[in-house]
């Protein structure tokens, strides 16, 4: 049996894909001979992306993106079919956590930016993008959830918004799967990149706990999250949809309450 690998003249749009998990997806796509739609806020990284893609023999574009504005994705949406005519992959990436806390810690401003970066941005990019898949012939949506979705550690508006990403991406399936879209999750654990908090990458107790807790015995890479990614788009995954890819090294096999009480400190009473 032959498995695909190549993906000669398909268009991909990556959202957040500047850095971290968005630049590992988009090169993996890239690889392979997707054109690669590199939309995020930050130019001067989206450049980047698309200068690393170029240099290894890829096709790759930046569009500047605000994935929380209507108006810039729609423009992106638009601006990639007139240009390529078509849209075969849509990986909803962009997000963060921006200063999160705890529930009773948690301001208004916090929630609406990280409820409007996370879960409205894939759901603006999604909807824009529908209708284009459709014109195109169908396609394969990834909305990239986390496993906060999935259990209790942390981060209130983060997690109540990576799990509204798995029922948005749920919903799609069920409604557009006729229509030749196929629309998963993937919920990744700890990933390191840039991003990722000093209590992870600086040596300590709670890095120590924390890593004790990924039975695999490491945290997890971008190129990891870009494995899967990859796989849910591909023809491989064709009777693969509504459902959601665990990349989290068997973190969400067994917690321990402690790496919550260390990391978020949920012993302290609300103030």
């Amino acid at each position: 049996m032959a498995f695909s690998a190549e993906r000669n003249g398909d268009v991909a749009i990556v959202t957040g894909a500047a850095k971290g998990i968005g630049r590992a997806i988009a090169e993996r796509l890239a690889d392979a001979g997707t054109t690669v739609i590199v939309a995020d806020v930050d130019r001067e990284g989206g450049e980047e992306t698309v200068s690393r893609i170029e240099e290894s023999g890829g096709t790759a574009e930046f569009v500047r993106t605000d994935v929380s504005e209507s108006a810039d994705v729609a423009a992106m949406v638009e601006a990639t079919m007139e240009r390529h005519g078509s849209i075969d992959v849509l990986v909803n990436n962009a997000g963060g956590s921006f200063d999160d806390g705890n529930v009773a810690d948690v301001s208004d401003e916090t929630w609406e930016r990280i409820i409007d970066v996370n879960l409205k941005g894939q759901f603006l990019c999604a909807r824009e993008t529908i209708p284009a898949m459709v014109e195109s012939g169908g396609g394969s949506m990834v909305h990239i959830s986390s496993i906060n979705a999935k259990v209790g550690i942390g981060l209130a508006s983060y997690s109540a918004a990576k799990n509204g990403i798995i029922a948005l991406s749920r919903i799609i399936a069920t409604q557009y799967g006729r229509h030749g879209i196929r629309s998963n999750a993937v919920c990744p654990g700890s990933i390191i990149t840039d991003a990722s908090s000093e209590k992870l990458t600086t040596e300590g107790p709670v890095r120590e706990e924390w890593l004790n807790q990924y039975p695999v015995g490491r945290f997890g890479r971008p190129e990891d999250v870009a494995a899967a990614a990859f796989y849910l788009t591909s023809d491989d995954a064709s009777f693969v949809t509504g459902t959601e890819l665990v990349v989290d090294g068997g973190l969400s096999a067994g917690l321990d309450q402690q790496l919550e009480t260390m990391m978020y400190d949920i012993d302290e009473p609300p103030m």
